[in-house]
């Protein structure tokens, strides 16, 4: 069975990770997605257990104290946490699983998960990261600026990473995304070849001449 592994997608807020997990998983329907927990409200459109699993902080915390998250970490005055339980029972399974976290997550889930594919998603500029973001019509210019601050920040640590994606075009981005997949699947590592080894060994020893017999020719 191939062994499954995490696909940590991550870069600044409204760089498009989400809708390129979206997108991917339609091209790869069998990868599994990891929703995230947070304390922010939902926006418009959003479902509690699709998009984000939605807790006051007084649930947050108890979930922090009981060990019940992969990371966690504070962004913009909010926490968001990545459930423990699903991730584990989901690789056991030799699922691929992509998960959409904050830069500061990233670097915590490499820590405690080292095997994990890091990706990084990079805008085309600040300049169209922050049209992204208004475009959401869902937080005031002093939030949107804040967000932009942590991203200059946040591009810095791209090279904390194992891939990068630059989010200008969907397709090629979808696409850059798929390829990165099948390549790691391919990884010896990842995969299992006892059953195909020993089926070639077991052939091998049949080809072999018997001790003693007599060539008729």
């Amino acid at each position: 069975m191939r062994r499954g592994f995490l696909l940590v997608v991550s870069g600044p807020s409204g760089v498009g990770k989400n809708r390129l997990i979206s997108e991917l998983r339609k091209r790869m329907p069998d990868i599994l997605y990891s929703v995230s927990a947070t304390t922010r409200q939902p926006r418009p459109g959003e479902v509690h257990g699709v998009d984000y699993y939605f807790m006051s902080d007084e649930e947050f915390t108890r979930w922090v104290e009981e060990d019940r998250f992969l990371e966690w970490a504070e962004y913009c005055g909010r926490r968001y946490g990545t459930p423990l339980l699903f991730i584990e029972e989901a690789l056991a399974q030799g699922h691929t699983v992509a998960l959409d976290v904050e830069t500061q997550g990233a670097v915590r889930i490499r820590q405690r998960v080292p095997e994990a594919v890091l990706v990084f998603v990079m805008p085309p500029s600040l300049a169209e990261l922050r049209h992204r973001l208004e475009r959401r019509g869902t937080e005031a210019d002093e939030a949107i600026l804040k967000r932009l601050q942590s991203a200059a920040e946040e591009l810095e640590k791209v090279k904390d990473y194992d891939y990068v994606v630059l989010n200008d075009s969907l397709e090629a981005a979808v696409g850059a995304l798929a390829a990165i997949v099948q390549a790691e699947r391919l990884r010896v590592h990842r995969s299992d070849y006892s059953d195909l080894l020993a089926s070639i060994h077991a052939e091998a020893e049949r080809l072999k001449p018997c001790p003693g017999r007599i060539n008729s020719d």
